[in-house]
């Protein structure tokens, strides 16, 4: 009788992940932003930023296309958001320009022309 009670415990458990798995996945999107980005320490920069911003999943920065690939949950933020996040530490967004004084406080080598 134990192991009937076991695997039905079981069974439900695996229910339970499944379902919560699927809301999950509902709530998460993922988006490319084109960067201005010029070496690994904006490589840095940029993941760090955005990893640590409210509703990401993961950011990752691709050097040779300069492209951002971004998971998040559309729940806790939006692609608006993300872009003001790569404009406010100084790199353009696609087609929003960086914040000038942002971008100023950059190591030369992250500026436009640095590299």
């Amino acid at each position: 009788m134990n192991q009937n009670l076991l695997k039905m415990k079981n069974i439900i458990l695996l229910f339970l992940l499944s379902l919560s798995a699927t809301f999950y996945a509902q709530k998460a999107s993922v988006i490319s932003i084109q960067s201005n980005a010029q070496c690994g320490d904006c490589q840095e920069r940029i993941e760090t930023a955005l990893n640590q911003s409210k509703g990401v999943i993961y950011a990752e920065l691709n050097m040779e296309t300069k492209v951002v690939e971004i998971k998040y949950n559309r729940k806790k933020t939006d692609v608006a958001t993300l872009k003001k996040v790569l404009n406010a530490i100084g790199y353009d967004a696609d087609d929003q320009k960086a914040d000038a004084t942002a971008q100023k406080a950059l190591p030369l080598c992250c500026q436009p022309g640095g590299h």
